[in-house]
């Protein structure tokens, strides 16, 4: 099984200083999606969402904004490519070999029942434009730079705006929470644990995504993406 995501996965935590004076959102944004890419390590991820004492093996591959991953639900497991660019992306679908296009609309579409979307599975707001420095705050004790991104005009996805926690030092992602046109809350994701991989790169052990209610603002499911550690494993047919 080969994985690479999201993501993510994914997500490495890069050791790369995050300044703290005049915090530029844009820098801070992208040095998360980069530690988030494994690009440091061209290495893949396998891992399991957990929901209800069922677990789906997944396997992520994110290579800049090239990304693959894998879900073995089934017998063949189901090869996805996802292609990003700031405005704009490309979802594509490995069938029997070829290369196929689908709509949209399956970006927010769970994931083997569970909390996790397509969408979510990629980080996909990670490249959207013009992000904003909002605060510093603490994430389960950890000082984070708080960054908001919002939706692209005309742009697919079930989020109208995001906000993602940025740890100061590590630069990598601690927290996220997506609300829709509403200001409501519709998901949260939470770092709970990360691994290291070498002395300087560390990689996601456990994440928990949920799925909220923005009537109710009560939190209706969880699901937990855990992964092992990083392996020498290979996309299939990433161009």
């Amino acid at each position: 099984m080969q994985l690479n995501f999201a993501v993510l996965a994914m997500l490495m935590v890069s050791n790369l200083p995050v300044r703290a004076q005049a915090p530029d959102a844009r820098a801070i944004l992208e040095g998360a999606r980069m530690a988030a890419s494994l690009t440091q390590l061209d290495e893949g991820l396998l891992g399991n969402l957990k929901k209800d004492g069922k677990s789906i093996p997944v396997a992520l591959f994110l290579k800049g904004k090239d990304i693959q991953f894998q879900i073995e639900e089934h017998k063949p497991p189901q090869i996805f490519h996802l292609r990003l660019n700031d405005n704009s992306f490309d979802l594509f679908e490995m069938v029997d070999g070829k290369t196929l296009r689908f709509p949209e609309a399956k970006l927010v579409q769970p994931i083997a029942g569970t909390d996790v979307t397509y969408e979510d599975l990629a980080l996909r707001f990670f490249y959207w434009p013009n992000p904003k420095f909002e605060a510093e705050e603490n994430i389960n004790g950890e000082p984070c730079f708080k960054i908001r991104v919002d939706k692209p005009k005309d742009s697919a996805g079930r989020y109208a705006a995001v906000y993602i926690w940025v740890h100061k030092k590590y630069g990598a992602f601690m927290r996220i929470e997506g609300y829709d046109k509403n200001g409501g809350l519709v998901k949260d994701f939470e770092v709970q644990k990360v691994m290291q991989v070498t002395d300087k790169i560390w990689t996601l052990e456990k994440m928990q995504v949920a799925t909220d209610d923005p009537a109710t603002k009560r939190r209706l499911s969880i699901t937990n993406m855990v992964f092992e550690k990083p392996v020498k494993a290979k996309p299939r047919g990433l161009r």
